[in-house]
């Protein structure tokens, strides 16, 4: 099955600093890129847990008695990790970007290229696909989604438009849809903003940034002292929420000070987010919006 490319591959499983006879995690398979390194690095006696809902990617399971795939949204990190015998690892690597394979199979209806029916499901089994966010929210309940997830400042207008679309007939396809936002979708940049709008529907129906923030309050749970956490992401809602938690144990507000003024986070961000060099983007499109950052456990 065609993946691509795994994005920031070394420096993300650099960040893990990997011991060989250690254990981890990688909550984003995929096409396994970044397994098979963290593999490659590990001794006979390592362990590696991967994480993936998608069951296109049970296909590229890796035959290694030192590997283990769990078909489970990760948000279900420590449920699984107790279920296979482990309280603790020694790092986490999670890549939030929507598989390669994902964006090229036209009918899973990820990538604004292709004709295919509202679905945008990562997890197949979900009865709940775009579908029924694009012809069953009501108007305010989409303009939100809109924006907070597209940051798209036309979202009520978009909102209008899609209720009153639908009234006639349910919008099914992508290309249906398309022809909805017409009129916000001005020649130079109408991909750009029908990239957001797919985004924010994308996001809504796999509930992202919700699983991200309880994978992330897991991590610290799974993780002892001096422990990693490698986290690639691709927008700026989910790096604002890796880059507050990875800095103050929480997603908004700051951390309480003692009598002190001391702060006790749970976590410590080593050095400034990485991105990938021209080389890698040249080679690899899709990693042109990509943030790595790490952590160690305090």
């Amino acid at each position: 099955m065609e993946y691509h490319n795994p994005v920031l591959l070394h420096p993300a499983v650099d960040g893990l600093n990997v011991k060989p006879d250690g254990v981890y995690v990688d909550v984003t398979f995929g096409g396994g890129g970044h397994s098979r390194e963290i593999l490659n690095r590990l001794g006979a006696n390592g362990k590696l847990i991967a994480f993936d809902q998608d069951k296109d990617a049970l296909e590229n399971a890796i035959d290694d008695p030192r590997f283990v795939l769990v078909n489970e949204n990760f948000r279900y990190l420590k449920r699984f990790l107790r279920f296979h015998g482990y309280k603790q690892v020694d790092g986490v690597l999670a890549d939030f970007g929507v598989s390669s394979h994902q964006f090229d199979v036209a009918d899973r209806g990820f990538s604004t290229r292709f004709e295919a029916m509202l679905d945008m499901r990562m997890d197949q089994d979900s009865p709940f696909s775009a579908y029924e966010v694009v012809n069953n929210y009501d108007e305010g309940q989409l303009a939100s989604v809109l924006f907070q997830y597209g940051e798209l400042r036309a979202s009520k207008g978009m909102a209008r438009v899609i209720c009153e679309v639908r009234k006639a007939a349910p919008i099914k396809t992508s290309e249906q849809l398309k022809e909805a936002m017409t009129s916000f979708l001005p020649k130079h940049r109408e991909y750009k903003i029908l990239a957001q709008i797919y985004q924010a529907i994308r996001i809504e129906v796999n509930q992202e940034l919700e699983v991200i923030k309880e994978f992330l309050q897991q991590s610290i749970e799974v993780l002892p002292s001096g422990g990693r956490l490698s986290v690639i992401s691709y927008h700026s809602l989910e790096d604002r929420l890796v880059k507050r938690f990875m800095r103050n144990g929480m997603f908004e507000g700051e951390p309480e000070k003692d009598m002190f003024g001391r702060v006790t986070v749970p976590m410590k961000p080593l050095g400034k987010f990485i991105i990938p060099d021209a080389a890698e983007i040249k080679e690899n499109n899709r990693a042109r919006s990509a943030k790595l950052r790490i952590a160690k456990k305090i």
